[in-house]
């Protein structure tokens, strides 16, 4: 450890614990040390799972729970930015903020939602020439209150709407709030953890579907609706997979498989905390039908094994848009985690969103799974290009890449690894201080390494490698990496392994490398770019 990451990493601590104590917050500048020059992250104070997501009238809407008063967890309101491209984001005023007693105290908190266009008008929010932006949300009543009469237990989680009519800049809370007030009767005693309502419109029943979480009970929920008001419940699918934590944030979606418009199957997301494959939070898929009442997965060999959407540790909460032009599912992620979330070392703002991707279908190896790629638009943030070559042999030891200027990130890598003799083989991202992108033959992995990465300690599980099982093609592995200030993202393969991991690396420690352990290895059709900001303000 050099002297000068010492100075950075103290910097960062006392930056961070500024924040959380209530002294002043730098300005932002968008320029910080570690903050995200690819994907979304407010100017301020904590954010945690993205919500809401729309695409309405030229703009993709990004809702995500916000604390507007702290850089941690608590008064949870629903923050809202905007982008005509799924990249350069405007933030904007508050969309749902906390509620509060005389004291300060919330009576009503703004948890995980998802919303809807209401473009026939079937909740008659609407008016002429203006069609509602329908908002459902967890309402969580921290104390006890009266809610339309009736009353309502302290730590109640119930779902509720709201309208915009104004493209989401002003909302309306519906009068007759909350529209599901509990869980169905089976359930009735998970009032405190019945949360994280997605819904979307089912053309073939001609209705609105809706999926939730029994969370501790590891069930999700689903109902339909004809008007967006009143709910009937229809089915439920769970446990199954993992259930090593809650189950949290639900989406189900329809793709095609391998491209074929006739051949379509139904895609189940879940969170779970903790028990996701890197430790704490993760997310699990299930690819099955839905009949616009239940879902019911598709069994094969693998049995109930669980299928990792994300295999790094910072990929969460991940929901997909509504309305995305095209048809194209387009799934955006918390890229934090809950084991170390609030501690961090970035001020004055605490969690980012992920790169956006765009999800699909593919059959692989004989067995159906979701391969996720950067969304098309990403490839337009490229700049100068640092680095382009046919191929590259690797002898064991390490290699530095010749580059045509700063590897300072953000930077993108394309690659196709092959790992020939090696028993480890891949790249290193900084000098001294690196994080490690390989493939482990042994294990049939590629993996990132952030155990030498920069600042760990402000947990002690952060400090990990991390493994996704692929499979080579013609001894190769394809590899797409995206390198951001705070963060390294992986798409190996065709997409069918992704890891995404938060990393914190000192100042100035640039340069890439290739390396080779135990044996000789390749790397073909190496491209390394320099990315632009999304950032207007970056400085």
């Amino acid at each position: 450890m050099t002297f000068r990451f010492s100075l950075l990493a103290l910097g960062a601590a006392l930056l961070a614990a500024g924040c959380a104590s209530g002294s002043p917050d730098p300005a932002p500048t968008y320029g910080e040390p570690f903050r995200p020059q690819l994907s979304f992250s407010p100017q301020r104070n904590w954010m945690n799972d993205p919500n809401g997501l729309v695409y309405h009238d030229g703009e993709y809407h990004l809702f995500y729970q916000y604390n507007p008063n702290q850089n941690t967890w608590g008064d949870m309101s629903w923050g809202h930015a905007v982008s005509p491209d799924l990249l350069h984001w405007t933030e904007l005023p508050l969309a749902l903020p906390v509620e509060q007693d005389a004291r300060g105290q919330p009576t009503q908190m703004f948890f995980s939602g998802s919303a809807v266009v209401d473009h026939a008008n079937t909740s008659g929010f609407g008016q002429p020439g203006k069609p509602a932006m329908v908002a459902m949300y967890t309402s969580m009543f921290p104390q006890a209150r009266t809610v339309n009469g009736k009353p309502v237990r302290a730590g109640t989680q119930a779902q509720s709407i709201a309208y915009s009519l104004d493209r989401g800049r002003t909302w309306t809370q519906y009068a007759g709030n909350p529209v599901l007030p509990e869980p169905p009767a089976p359930y009735a005693a998970e009032y405190r953890e019945f949360r994280d309502p997605k819904m979307f419109w089912y053309e073939p029943g001609h209705k609105w579907v809706l999926a939730t979480v029994a969370a501790k009970q590891h069930k999700a929920l689903f109902y339909s609706s004809r008007d967006l008001v009143h709910w009937e419940w229809t089915g439920e699918f769970g446990p199954a997979g993992a259930t090593g934590g809650v189950w949290e944030c639900p989406d189900l979606i329809e793709l095609p498989v391998d491209g074929d418009p006739a051949q379509r199957k139904w895609v189940l997301v879940i969170s779970l905390n903790p028990g996701g494959p890197a430790g704490g939070s993760g997310m699990q898929y299930f690819v099955g039908d839905f009949d616009g009442k239940t879902f019911t997965r598709d069994r094969d060999a693998a049995g109930d094994a669980p299928r990792w959407l994300d295999y790094g540790a910072d990929f969460y909460a991940g929901v997909t848009y509504n309305d995305a032009p095209g048809g194209r599912k387009l799934l955006v992620g918390w890229m934090n985690n809950w084991l170390y979330g609030e501690k961090v070392p970035t001020a004055p703002w605490r969690s980012a969103q992920s790169l956006p991707r765009e999800l699909g279908l593919r059959t692989v190896n004989g067995q159906v799974k979701l391969v996720q790629q950067p969304i098309a638009q990403a490839q337009g943030l490229r700049g100068r290009s640092l680095y382009s070559g046919a191929g590259q042999a690797i002898a064991r030891g390490t290699k530095a890449v010749p580059l045509a200027g700063t590897a300072s990130a953000p930077l993108e890598l394309k690659m196709v690894l092959q790992p020939g003799t090696a028993t480890r083989a891949g790249i290193r991202l900084g000098q001294g201080t690196y994080t490690e992108i390989g493939y482990d033959a042994k294990q049939g992995a590629v993996y990132v390494d952030r155990t030498t990465s920069g600042e760990t300690g402000f947990h002690p599980q952060f400090a990990a490698r991390h493994t996704a099982p692929v499979a080579l093609r013609a001894g190769g592995l394809p590899l797409r990496i995206f390198v951001d200030r705070g963060s390294v993202t992986v798409f190996a393969g065709d997409g069918e392994a992704v890891l995404t991991d938060q990393v914190f690396p000192p100042a100035g420690a640039g340069g890439v490398s290739l390396f080779s352990v135990d044996g000789d290895a390749q790397v073909r059709d190496l491209d390394i770019w320099s990315l632009n900001s999304i950032w207007k303000e970056a400085r």
